[in-house]
């Protein structure tokens, strides 16, 4: 959700000042008045955790959460070199939940299993799995995640296209969406057809490989065996190369561009996850609606799912107070619930997702109608977690640049090959 990937690389910009400026130690700098000061390294602006934050030390008085952010791209390396150096300065950290098994291998997530128990009864038992590895619980989960097919209403009903419906068993399918883009091209001067948030990143594109039966990519018992040249993964990405060979989707423009593209009324479809509809609440002028991710015609429904977790630093200097912290995040209603206030992000634990899913319900405008309805039922029925594997990190990255060669132009199956190879390669060392 990452992730994601991420899905915030627009956050790079406003954090890599103050991430540059962070160095190990830093952020525990202020401990003038006395209190424990919990060190949080996050992804997220620091507007996305001010409300847990002060929820959690109005609850807890004696304790302070200091919070750095870091550009999601940058997280993972930041960590590395970080734990890698037994670092105490951090002592939470968010965790991208299909890298909980690497990082867990490495040692560099504490056991959890003395709050296991509780931690099964709050959460649902996807987002307890992907929160653990090797029988033990690793990281708290905070949010998950699904997608949707957002459209431009005033642009189909111009172009004479009727709008997808809110119901998932009214589903498009790809080809039906690009193929009412492209009328949009053509009979109402949209610029593309169609555009993809997710772009070259597996999170977003493992929908259309596991919608075409294509499997993971990831398989054997150690899942450290690649399976990235499949019927499925071929023909799903020979759709996702022509997609923007016959210009249905731009070349040139970054992911985090994409969502404004949408919103200035110039594209029909776009798909992308919930992250997006608070900005998109606000719009004026623009009348837009949700519809379930597509799904090929001859494939099943598949979406997107998972986000981020937290773990405890096992180097952590307050371990026990920042697992305070997070217990209160992930495993209390109102903890849950304040990490999605100032966006609307899933909440994993239960009753939390429960509310949050009523209230989304009650506030629900005409562009926003079906949105509880889809997630509801793409997070029962249709949601795909990434492959679990402790050669995920080199997996995400050898991928994604092949992703990258085939939407350029690159042949599928040669391209698919040599990824292939690379990974043999790579994940060598980790046997």
């Amino acid at each position: 959700m990452t992730s994601s990937p991420s899905r915030r690389t627009v956050l790079g910009a406003a954090l890599g000042v103050a991430s540059a400026a962070a160095p190990a130690g830093c952020s525990g700098s202020r401990r003038g008045d006395g209190r424990t000061a919990v060190r949080f390294l996050g992804p997220e602006t620091p507007d996305t955790f001010r409300a847990v934050i002060r929820g959690f030390e109005r609850a807890n008085p004696g304790i302070r959460i200091d919070y750095t952010p870091v550009p999601p791209d940058q997280l993972g390396d930041v960590l590395q070199l970080r734990l890698s150096a037994k670092d105490s300065a951090i002592d939470v950290y968010a965790v991208d939940q299909p890298r909980v098994p690497a990082l867990s291998a490495r040692g560099f997530l504490t056991d959890l299993d003395r709050i296991a128990d509780r931690t099964r009864s709050a959460v649902t038992p996807e987002q307890y799995a992907v929160s653990s590895w090797d029988g033990s619980l690793r990281s708290l989960p905070i949010w998950t995640s699904t997608q949707y097919l957002f459209y431009n209403a005033d642009l189909l009903a111009k172009a004479g296209v009727a709008l997808p419906g809110a119901a998932p068993a009214d589903r498009w399918s790809w080809e039906r969406t690009k193929a009412a883009g492209r009328r949009a091209m053509d009979r109402a001067g949209a610029d593309a057809a169609l555009l993809l948030e997710q772009t070259d990143l597996y999170y977003g594109l493992q929908p259309l490989i596991e919608s075409l039966h294509g499997g993971s990519g990831i398989t054997g018992k150690d899942m450290l065996t690649p399976a990235v040249t499949t019927q499925g993964w071929i023909d799903a990405l020979d759709w996702y190369r022509a997609l923007f060979a016959d210009g249905s989707s731009p070349r040139g423009i970054p992911s985090y561009q994409l969502s404004s593209l949408f919103t200035s009324g110039r594209v029909p479809f776009f798909v992308g996850g919930p992250w997006n509809l608070g900005a998109f609440a606000g719009l004026e002028d623009f009348t837009w609606g949700t519809a379930p991710q597509p799904k090929f015609a001859h494939g099943r429904a598949v979406t997107p799912t998972d986000s981020w977790s937290w773990g405890v630093n096992p180097y952590a200097e307050h371990p026990d107070a920042g697992l305070r912290f997070m217990e209160y995040a992930a495993l209390t209603t109102e903890g849950s619930l304040s990490t999605v206030a100032a966006s609307p992000l899933i909440p994993s634990n239960r009753k939390a997702f429960d509310r949050y899913a009523a209230d989304l319900a009650d506030k629900a405008t005409k562009s926003t109608a079906g949105v509880t309805t889809i997630m509801r039922y793409e997070l029962a029925h249709t949601a795909v977690s990434r492959p679990r594997s402790i050669g995920y990190t080199q997996f995400e990255t050898v991928m994604g640049s092949a992703f990258s060669d085939i939407r350029n132009g690159s042949a599928v199956e040669p391209r698919l090959a040599k990824a292939s190879g690379e990974l043999v390669r790579t994940w060598e060392r980790l046997r």
